[in-house]
């Protein structure tokens, strides 16, 4: 019998996604001042997976956790802490609002800080033509072959929105995967190509972050997650610009608010905002059926295209 080999452990770390929305910015909570999320590994004592993922979470943040999901699971062997030990990261979507950070290295912060290039409220931003765009390019062109080349540039321009194709807000994951083989982010390891715009984070944890973005723009689509973020009345406005900060596009203000109307997501609590400019907001509230339902149909946000 061949002994089995030393260092050959593999552990399961239990990762959240832990986001909230407060003044119009889509926020996460980050722990060791801000370059990872809470995580921990899954122990022996934890009942089950979710059991030490709140054990994790609580502990570090001291923000007690309420609707959970199970994300991603992610097992590559060369994406993680680059230690002896073969890690499982399995990670958790969790949907919350914003409250104080435990300890000085804990907090929330914008996800827009790790991902600028995925906020396209006021069009792309300024450096995606030079910072993006133009090193994308050179390193489609720098493959060994004509059909290699023609592959990457087209992953290039489907990807990125390029040449025709229209940004799909959902591809947060295949964006940062393809700026991660081409050597543009520092999580790669590669000293030589200058990095794009974006705060790195530790080990995986921006691309499993980079998954939870993606699994919310795209569940705000069809499921009135966005209820779980909300305080317990708001103006249409409110509610309108939480939902453009998730998906990081417009939306079109008369479209958005005829189809909140129409699938009776909400319904007005006979009170006005006391905080507005201009004319008195009403304020609004789920309707208690769609809150207990936590499903609507046909919830398709009218994305603005440009």
């Amino acid at each position: 019998m061949v002994p089995p080999e030393t260092g050959n452990l593999v552990t399961a770390d239990l990762i959240a996604v832990l986001v909230a929305v407060s003044a119009g910015r889509p926020r996460v909570m980050t722990v060791q001042d801000g370059r990872g999320l809470p995580s921990g590994p899954f122990e022996a004592g934890h009942r089950s997976l979710q059991t030490g993922l709140r054990a994790w979470v609580e502990g570090q943040t001291g923000h007690p956790l309420g609707y959970v999901e199970q994300l991603y699971t992610f097992a590559d062997k060369d994406r993680g802490a680059g230690d002896m030990q073969r890690a499982i990261s399995i990670s958790y979507l969790g949907l919350t609002r914003e409250n104080a950070g435990q300890g000085e290295e804990t907090g929330w912060r914008d996800w827009y800080e790790y991902f600028p290039w995925e906020d396209h409220r006021a069009g792309p931003p300024g450096f995606f033509q030079a910072g993006i765009v133009a090193p994308l390019k050179a390193w489609a062109g720098a493959a060994d072959s004509a059909a290699l080349r023609e592959m990457r540039s087209q992953r290039v321009q489907i990807t990125f929105g390029l040449e025709g194709f229209a940004w799909n807000e959902e591809l947060v994951l295949q964006r940062y995967e393809l700026l991660y083989e081409a050597g543009l982010v520092p999580e790669a390891a590669v000293s030589s190509t200058p990095p794009v715009p974006g705060r790195p984070m530790h080990a995986d944890h921006r691309r499993i972050l980079a998954t939870g973005i993606a699994r919310l723009r795209a569940k705000i689509k069809y499921r009135p997650v966005v209820f779980e973020l909300l305080p317990a009345t708001f103006t249409l406005l409110q509610l309108q610009r939480s939902v453009e900060a998730l998906a990081g596009r417009l939306v079109h203000k008369q479209n958005f608010r005829r189809l909140i109307e129409q699938q009776e997501l909400v319904e007005e609590t006979g009170a006005m905002a006391a905080e507005t400019i201009g004319r008195p907001a009403k304020l609004f509230r789920f309707r208690q059926a769609v809150r207990a339902e936590r499903v609507a149909a046909g919830t398709k946000l009218p994305l603005a295209r440009g």
